[in-house]
């Protein structure tokens, strides 16, 4: 029989993020902290607008780009809480979850053999995206000596004549690193130089622990050269409602939406009147999550320095990444050990890259109570392994 399948859909692993999420969905008693979904219930103002959507029959397709007082909203938004101005009929599309607008951006803008800059570690979709756009990821790998930030001297260490695109993932998954304006405008200057373009993942914008977010595409000269990802699952608490959007120049916005066109159609139209409640009065509920996520993430911190296990400060989203290498263990190995000894969940770095070895993804989405549980767990298999 031929073989039905693509060589290159084969070659692309599954992401390593699930394999411990499928294990512990079928383990009794188990605590995971390794998915990276607010443990809050979408706020009721938003639920409720969805809901009335739904009671007014308005469950017909929206445009292909989005409702347009969705997308008035976010042009609203991303002026008032970070200075990027857009025009909303022309350089905005509304996306299903920001995981669509990765891929179409990349298709949208690459040819064969262009070479895509992606940071590590990262989230697991850019690599797989950049392949099935034909493009060809090059790494990058950032450092614990560096925050994990992103270096001009990295950047320009990977730079070669058939790059095309850098991918921007801060505030970071796994590692909760963030990116300042002034580290922004030192990458933004050699992007200008060397003219590239950037695909900005801002996902987490707005939970950020130390200062507000910044975005590279309100620095002078990048507005026309970066594709602004953002969207509603993490900030407010909206995973499930599949809702995203990517604001970018209009000749490369218009290339994307033939995509999203063929392929998708629009975005959920209850999703889309539920997210103008969101911007329109979310910025409540997105203070108190994150006061939340803050109060999490120092909890842990101080109970990793308690367990003598090194860790770096992440300045946002909602992750740790801790670092296990005096255990003497791969990544793989402890987390694989912790799961069957002490029914803890948490993600090897290794799956957000190779340079993620020796490091551990911990999501504090999860309430104290969860945590402070998981912590107990992990600080007894830590002094079984210092006892050995």
């Amino acid at each position: 029989m031929r073989n039905p399948l693509s060589d290159k859909i084969v070659t692309i692993p599954p992401s390593g993020i699930r394999k411990f999420f499928d294990i512990v969905s079928e383990m009794p008693d188990a605590i995971s902290l390794g998915v990276g979904e607010p443990d809050f219930d979408t706020p009721w103002h938003i639920r409720e607008e969805g809901i009335y959507s739904l009671e007014k029959g308005r469950t017909f397709y929206t445009s292909n780009s989005g409702l347009k007082p969705l997308k008035d909203e976010i042009a609203r938004y991303l002026d008032r809480r970070f200075g990027a101005i857009y025009d909303p009929n022309h350089e905005i599309m509304v996306t299903v979850g920001g995981s669509e607008a990765i891929d179409i951006a990349m298709r949208a803008m690459l040819n064969p053999g262009d070479e895509v800059l992606i940071p590590q570690p990262s989230y697991v979709s850019y690599v797989p995206c950049a392949i099935l756009a034909d493009g060809t990821p090059v790494i990058i790998e950032l450092e614990e000596k560096d925050q994990f930030r992103l270096t001009p001297e990295k950047l320009l260490e990977k730079l070669t004549d058939k790059t095309k695109i850098l991918v921007l993932p801060f505030p970071n998954n796994p590692t909760g690193a963030v990116m300042s304006r002034e580290d922004l405008e030192a990458i933004a200057k050699i992007v200008i130089e060397r003219d590239i373009f950037v695909i900005s993942d801002e996902i987490y914008s707005e939970l950020t622990y130390s200062g507000d977010h910044a975005t590279i595409a309100a620095i002078p000269g990048m507005k026309e050269r970066t594709v602004l990802i953002n969207g509603f699952s993490k900030s407010y608490a909206m995973t499930g409602w599949r809702l995203g959007y990517a604001a970018a120049p209009a000749n490369i916005l218009a290339q994307m939406l033939k995509i999203h066109q063929y392929a998708i159609m629009c975005a959920p139209t209850t999703s889309q009147y539920a997210a103008v409640s969101a911007l329109r009065d979310g910025d409540g509920d997105v203070a108190m999550m994150r006061e939340s996520y803050n109060q999490r993430r120092r909890y842990l911190l101080h109970a990793f320095e308690e367990m003598n296990i090194s860790c770096f400060e992440p300045l946002g989203a909602f992750y740790t990444f801790p670092n296990i290498k005096r255990f003497g263990m791969s990544s793989d190995e402890f987390a694989t050990t912790l799961l069957k000894e002490e029914k803890v969940a948490v993600v090897p770095g290794t799956a957000f890259g190779d340079c993620g070895e020796g490091f551990l993804r911990i999501s504090y989405a999860y309430s104290l109570e969860d945590l402070k549980r998981a912590l107990e767990r992990i600080a007894r298999f830590i002094k079984r392994l210092d006892g050995k």
